[in-house]
């Protein structure tokens, strides 16, 4: 009879989890069941913790910031990089 109990409350613990994460998504906080995050700002995080973790690759971060910025402020579209 425990298991019964313990596999119903599992269940609805995993579905109130579900729902949770749709509010979250439908409230922009996270990227969940039916939108995905951009790679882009994936890799920038990635590159910010590699920044924090080998302080010798700071200058990729630093490199990167500087050619969005110029490119954000030439008003040119986003290039699609190196092809």
């Amino acid at each position: 009879m425990t298991t019964v109990v313990w596999v119903i409350g599992v269940v609805a613990t995993m579905y109130a989890l579900h729902r949770l994460g749709l509010w979250m998504e439908k409230r922009g906080w996270i990227y969940y069941w039916k939108k995905h995050g951009s790679s882009g700002t994936l890799s920038s995080a990635f590159l910010e913790l590699e920044a924090l973790l080998e302080p010798s690759k700071r200058h990729v971060v630093e490199s990167k910031r500087r050619d969005e910025s110029e490119q954000y402020e030439s008003g040119d579209p986003p290039s699609e990089g190196p092809a």
